[in-house]
């Protein structure tokens, strides 16, 4: 066994990840209908008007308002109606004094009219006649005074040719797709996910679905990290699990190096056989290995060539753990994807909790009453997690925290 040649705080490798990053340069042109989520690699300008035209907000009549100074319901104002209008259809006629258009909410406000009076402030003089072209000759009572542009939504009164839609570095949200839709972007540049491989190491790890053989585990990290990948705006590169021997390790780390970033789990402690951190450093530069927490003390960074390599604990509760802690921000920020704040709570701590000295803890609990219970029962159960709510953290000066205490929840 060899020790660890130094070990850092939890806050230096995060500095030391965060001097490191280089967001992706890479762009890639997508359909709009695959681009939420993604990040823009540009700006959009408008082309168009939004709406394109006068519409009306309200079902009723268009018309113009000096017509209806006079309007009550003693009194009301007859108008003859030369048109009904429904949405996708341009008007044919153009209204004049005493005449008006039956109108969608929606459709385009016809020539002449300045204003739009609500069905509720109306009533027709007879129904539709039968067969009339467009109700040509029906008549209507209008109720109520109109002012000019009532219930009117003016051309481009959302977004005028020439607006900003959409700036480069922003996430595509639902509603920034709907402003891209709505001025017609059928496709546009966005950057591409970090694309990030990643593999377990161990004689002993097998793949899930093939039958177990006497000091066999199955592979877990693979999969939790490339679903930690997957909801942080990476795209995980899943590879077979890898022996324990310097040519196998070797052949798996050269078949990676087109990725983005690598992510090895395994291999990276102190014991004779964890090969990853010496190939890793005669590769390229080893930024640390080691870090003062609990559980993930043995986490490795480094730079291979220009690629990010990360190393991470065998033990599936450490290995997801950090993964959480300190690789999916680094992705994030690769990926040019806004800093994650996790939701916190406040609950009261259900059993005394004691933490080793010298380490800050990420101490998993579940949540019941208001209450935090510890989750916690090693770094190589992944129930720790998987049973767990969140986690509370525990500084390196902090070693008992009792029954009762108030706690600050990190939620998953």
């Amino acid at each position: 066994m060899r020790p660890f040649g130094s070990v850092i705080s939890i806050d230096e490798a995060r500095r030391l990840l965060s001097e490191h990053v280089r967001p992706i340069a890479r762009i890639e042109r997508v359909a709009l209908a695959d681009a939420a989520g993604r990040v823009a690699a540009a700006d959009v300008t408008a082309t168009i008007a939004v709406p394109p035209f006068a519409r009306s907000l309200m079902d009723g009549y268009a018309l113009i308002a000096a017509d209806t100074q006079t309007a009550s319901r003693s009194r009301p104002v007859d108008l003859r109606i030369v048109e009904r209008l429904y949405t996708g259809q341009m008007a044919r006629q153009r209204i004049s004094a005493g005449t008006c258009a039956e109108i969608a909410t929606g459709a385009p406000i016809p020539e002449g009219a300045d204003a739009v009076v609500m069905v509720e402030e109306s009533a027709l003089l007879e129904p539709p006649s039968a067969g009339a072209a467009g109700g040509t000759g029906d008549r209507v009572n209008i109720f109520a005074t109109a002012s000019p542009g009532q219930n009117i939504g003016r051309r481009a009164a959302d977004i005028s040719p020439g607006d900003l839609v959409v700036r480069r570095g922003d996430v595509l949200n639902p509603s920034r797709i709907g402003a891209l839709a709505a001025v017609g972007c059928g496709v546009l540049d966005v950057y591409a996910r970090p694309r990030v491989a990643v593999l377990s190491t161990g004689n002993e790890v097998v793949e899930p679905g093939t039958t177990l053989a006497d000091a066999q585990i199955y592979d877990v990290n693979r999969f939790t990290l490339s679903a930690v990948i997957a909801a942080h705006g990476g795209v995980p590169d899943p590879r077979r699990p890898v022996i324990d021997t310097i040519e196998a390790v070797t052949a798996a780390l050269d078949s990676c190096l087109s990725a983005d970033v690598i992510l090895f789990s395994g291999g990276s402690s102190v014991g004779e056989r964890d090969l990853i951190v010496d190939l890793v450093s005669e590769r390229g530069q080893m930024v640390f290995h080691g870090i003062a927490v609990k559980p993930g003390k043995p986490t490795a960074f480094a730079i291979i060539g220009e690629i990010p390599f990360f190393g991470m604990p065998g033990n599936p509760t450490s290995c997801l753990s950090n993964a959480y802690i300190l690789f999916a921000p680094f992705l994030r920020a690769t990926a040019r994807l806004p800093v994650f704040a996790p939701r916190t709570v406040r609950a009261t701590l259900g059993k005394r909790i004691v933490s080793p000295a010298g380490r800050h803890q990420f101490y998993t609990v579940r949540l019941q009453d208001g209450s935090a219970f510890p989750a916690f029962k090693g770094s190589g159960e992944i129930t720790s997690l998987s049973q767990a709510d969140g986690y509370i953290e525990i500084p390196s000066d902090q070693n008992t925290i009792e029954e009762g205490a108030q706690v600050e929840v990190t939620l998953f």
